[in-house]
């Protein structure tokens, strides 16, 4: 069985994480449950990053340790996920004893091979993005990143030689096409940070207290990313003098999903800390796009972040999902509205998903008492239904490889569609009305189901829980993806009760 190894960014545990940071573990699971419903042996890391200058002033401020601080932050992240029903197999912690003490072997070898020295930094420091900043990268005076007034600082620090790997890298970008998605990123990446000449990074520091310490320096910590980024292999079994057969069968990475903001961390620096530990790199990193309130980027100031707990018990997970999933584009921002969220939960999932699912099972109830029977005739009407559902697993499969999440569910939902207008031009309550047609009801009734079922398995990566509400009605046993490629479902079939998908919500 093939391994797939995908992993999100560990979560900055500097407070609850709002929609923006919920979008990306939402999206990485339901590209972790297509590969499994594809057969891969899926591996899905995320976690919390919980080091750094802002975590000791925010726990100094709260008048708790750092510890006593990211513990319940760490908590709140992970009841987060699991509230968006994220299927993810291990969630790391950067406090972990394990990742403290390899980071810290990472670090001694690095420095032993001459590939970190000892200097002094002198730079524009932002502390809530904890970055450093030459005046030319800044955006009128402020940190490009996230806007806010930055520092001078001046400090004794460790540098990685980024410069030294530069070549190698720009190398690897070029003959490894698909390393950096989209390519509007890997465009900005080559343009903006690597052609003008790759500066050495500071990777440790010496005026705060909370992280993981230089073990030969006691004077200085380990710096955010040389941190941060070896979450992905320390947590799978790395260390400098040994590897695990776990991590032989899992590195490198699949894919790493990753917000657009921190693309520079996980396509320059984290790539030559490979090169400079003779490590693969990762197949594939994504940059997805964020998702934006129609009054801009969420922030506490303007007052209008929102929490995905708070939509969950409003409307529900898998509304919320399929929110997120078909309404954020590949590579440009999405927005989020209230009024939007209800519309498509009234458009899409009661109109066309729930409607379609309750009158085909009511129907078979009302004309047959549930029961179906497969009678083999077949008209052009039925070729056509059927040649649109037997197309739907390379359409889908095609835009998943290509991360085109919301162009992989649209291809689902325009099957679903041609079920409705299939009810429509069959018209089963005027079949229902002569007795000679019965069998010909009975055929479009067997056909409706069939392809609610297939459909039903390809939603399951996107909306599980709807998927299994489905097929609990249908009550088929052929939920797999080898039940689609060995062909129909079963000859006869008991339905269960109908019961409703999706509440239409009345707009006040």
């Amino acid at each position: 069985m093939e391994k797939y190894y995908i992993t999100t960014a560990i979560a900055y545990t500097s407070g609850k994480p709002h929609i923006g940071n919920t979008y990306e573990i939402v999206l990485a699971d339901a590209i972790a449950r297509f590969k499994r419903l594809l057969g891969y042996d899926v591996y899905f890391q995320t976690g919390t990053d919980e080091h750094g200058e802002k975590i000791e002033i925010k726990a100094k401020e709260a008048g708790v340790t750092p510890k006593e601080f990211v513990d319940e932050k760490a908590a709140e992240i992970k009841r987060i996920w699991d509230i968006m029903n994220t299927s993810y197999d291990k969630f790391v912690r950067t406090t972990n004893q394990n990742h403290i003490k390899v980071v810290q072997n990472i670090f001694k070898k690095m420095y032993e091979q001459g590939d970190i020295y000892k200097g002094e930094y002198k730079g524009l420091y932002c502390t809530p993005c904890e970055s450093f900043w030459t005046e030319s990268q800044l955006v009128d005076g402020k940190c490009p990143d996230c806007g806010r007034l930055v520092e001078k600082k001046s400090e004794e620090a460790y540098f990685f030689k980024l410069s030294k790997y530069q070549t190698q890298l720009e190398e690897y970008i070029e003959s490894h096409p698909d390393f950096i998605k989209p390519e509007s990123r890997k465009n900005e990446m080559i343009n903006n940070f690597i052609k003008p000449g790759l500066q050495d990074l500071c990777v440790s520091r010496s005026s705060f207290k909370w992280g993981i310490p230089v073990d030969f320096d006691e004077n200085h910590i380990v710096y955010v990313w040389l941190d941060a980024l070896n979450n992905y292999i320390t947590n799978i079994g790395y260390d400098v003098f040994e590897q695990t057969e776990e991590f032989k069968k899992l590195w490198p990475a699949d894919l790493h999903l990753i917000g657009k903001d921190i693309i520079r961390f996980h396509t320059i620096y984290w790539p030559c800390f490979l090169m400079s530990l003779n490590l693969p790199l990762p197949k594939q990193v994504f940059g997805h796009p964020w998702l934006i309130m129609s009054n801009g980027k969420m922030s506490k100031s303007k007052g209008n972040v929102v929490y995905a707990d708070d939509l969950v018990n409003e409307f529900g997970v898998d509304a919320v999902r399929y929110y997120f999933l078909h309404e954020i584009p590949y590579s440009s921002d999405g927005v989020f509205s209230r009024d939007l969220l209800i519309e498509k939960i009234n458009s899409d999932l009661v109109n066309i998903l729930g409607n379609l699912v309750n009158r085909t099972v009511s129907m078979a109830f009302k004309y047959f008492d549930g029961k179906i029977i497969y009678k083999n005739i077949c008209e052009e009407i039925d070729k056509n239904l059927i040649d649109s559902v037997d197309a739907l697993y390379d359409k889908v499969t095609k835009k998943m490889d290509s991360l085109f999440i919301g162009e992989a569910i649209e291809e689902i939902f325009d099957v679903l569609r041609k079920c409705n207008k299939y009810i429509d031009d069959t018209a089963p309550w005027t079949l229902a009305k002569d007795e000679n047609s019965k069998d010909r009801l009975n055929t479009v009734l067997y056909n409706l189901i069939d392809a609610i079922r297939v459909c039903s398995i390809f939603l399951g990566p996107f909306l599980p829980d709807t998927s299994l509400k489905i097929f609990k009605q249908l009550n088929t046993s052929k939920t797999t993806i080898n039940d689609i490629k060995s062909g129909y479902l079963e000859k006869d079939l008991i339905l269960s009760e109908p019961q409703h998908l999706f509440n239409r919500i009345e707009v006040k």
